[in-house]
């Protein structure tokens, strides 16, 4: 294995271990979701507003599973691509890319159009930028 792959694996098993905690908190607010349950913020005090608002779900499909269906993708492609394969490298850079495109446009309706914050949507987004990151330097070292 060439230095460059070495280095690779490294950032691409860091983002594999990063997307487990995307998707932890993507299954969590989508168990919330289905069970009508009421999300708690500890840190800021928005999560109800944020969470059952309208763009919250895609007609009856909770916005944070496909979240998990994301997070998951990226576990998914992360360790393959950890194990040298090339196409997973491939494809996660753009999945990382599109992922955090949404991030935006959610934070934006969070802070200009709802008005409120969840720590829980703000968590997600802060892992998605780092798995973009990693994706973007894996990348990198593996072009070297």
């Amino acid at each position: 294995m060439a230095i460059g792959n070495r280095k690779s694996t490294i950032f691409y098993a860091a983002a594999a271990l990063l997307s487990l905690i995307g998707l932890t908190d993507a299954l969590y607010l989508t168990i919330e979701h289905l069970t009508g349950q009421t999300v708690q913020c500890t840190i800021v005090a928005g999560c109800s507003e944020v969470l059952s608002s309208s763009y919250a779900a895609i007609g009856s499909v909770p916005l944070a599973s496909v979240g998990a269906a994301a997070y998951f993708s990226v576990f998914s492609l992360a360790t393959l691509a950890a194990f040298s394969y090339r196409i997973a490298g491939s494809l996660l850079t753009p999945l990382t890319i599109a992922m955090a495109l949404v991030s935006l446009w959610l934070i934006y309706l969070q802070a200009f159009v709802i008005r409120a914050f969840c720590q829980f949507c703000l968590l997600s987004a802060a892992v998605t930028f780092g798995l973009l990151i990693l994706a973007l330097i894996a990348r990198r070292t593996t072009a070297v």
